[in-house]
């Protein structure tokens, strides 16, 4: 063959498509001009604990942790300094940069009244400790008890369907979306897990709200993977067992990351923490707890 000709040809099979035709551009995140009020600055200063204003066609005024692309932007800064941002939210993740302390015009605070108890408190659960049994109010209004998955590995993790950070809640939905697909394609893994992804914000995520959020990430296929919520008391109740951090100040939401893996005794077996963790450490972790006795 031609050596032009085999090099079109080894052009045309890297790339799929006519070799004049250049690669699509990386997709560019959405870009919002905000201000807020910084609750607290964590420790390890890669973030800031930030009250802010809505911020239309995106989300209502919350407390969130936000990440800092530039740490050395928060240089000066402190708790109760009224800044200005630019967040930047990608398809996976966000970053804030471009931060201003201004002292002049003052955050007006949300409409919505405060509803929630502060949630933090340090954990108590251990590994290999029963979970506590809870009350849950399925997507499709029926009620059922955490035991009930009784004979199953149990991962339940915590959500809420307004939040709009990607490397949130949304991630926390992709994970058990790509760990469903990992354990139902492995025919060696065992078949007694179970999905739950578990509202704490109750007042808005109702069985209607659930299901057409779960439509999102699941299909019309329910096949092992449960959206429900709970009443705000048995959340304050059972949150502190596993170091779950809730708290709505000012009426908006703030939380950390737990995802939990429970034998079919319905033991701690695993807890992930925050969202560094992977599909393939969740479906592991399920499949491991799944044979425990």
């Amino acid at each position: 063959m031609p050596l032009r000709r085999s090099l079109l040809l080894l052009t045309l099979l890297c790339t799929g498509c006519d070799p004049q035709t250049p690669a699509p551009p990386p997709a560019t995140p959405r870009s919002f001009n905000v201000r807020g009020v910084i609750e607290a600055i964590p420790l390890d200063r890669h973030c800031l604990t930030i009250n802010h204003e809505a911020i239309p066609q995106f989300m209502p005024a919350m407390t969130m942790d936000l990440t800092v692309k530039n740490p050395r932007e928060m240089e000066g800064l402190q708790a109760g300094d009224t800044v200005t941002f630019r967040l930047l939210v990608g398809k996976e993740d966000h970053w804030i940069e471009d931060l201003q302390r201004v002292t002049s015009i003052p955050l007006k605070p949300p409409q919505v009244p405060p509803t929630y108890p502060n949630l933090a408190h340090p954990a108590q659960l251990k590994i290999g400790e029963f979970f506590p049994d809870v009350e849950l109010l399925r997507e499709n209004g029926s009620t059922l008890r955490l035991a009930d998955f009784r004979g199953q590995a149990v991962a339940l993790t915590l959500i809420f369907t307004r939040c709009p950070l990607p490397d949130f809640c949304p991630r926390m939905n992709l994970f058990f979306q790509q760990t469903r697909a990992l354990l139902r394609a492995d025919q060696t893994a065992p078949a007694n897990w179970q999905l739950i992804s578990l509202s704490f914000d109750p007042d808005f995520d109702s069985p209607t709200v659930l299901a057409q959020h779960a439509l999102q990430y699941r299909g019309d296929n329910p096949d092992r993977w449960l959206f429900a919520t709970t009443d705000k008391a048995t959340i304050a109740n059972f949150a502190k067992q596993f170091d779950f951090h809730f708290t709505s100040p000012n009426g908006s939401l703030v939380h950390n990351l737990r995802t939990l893996v429970l034998d079919p005794q319905g033991r701690l077996h695993q807890r992930f923490d925050g969202n560094q963790w992977t599909p393939q450490d969740l479906a592991k972790a399920l499949a491991e707890a799944a044979v425990k006795k």
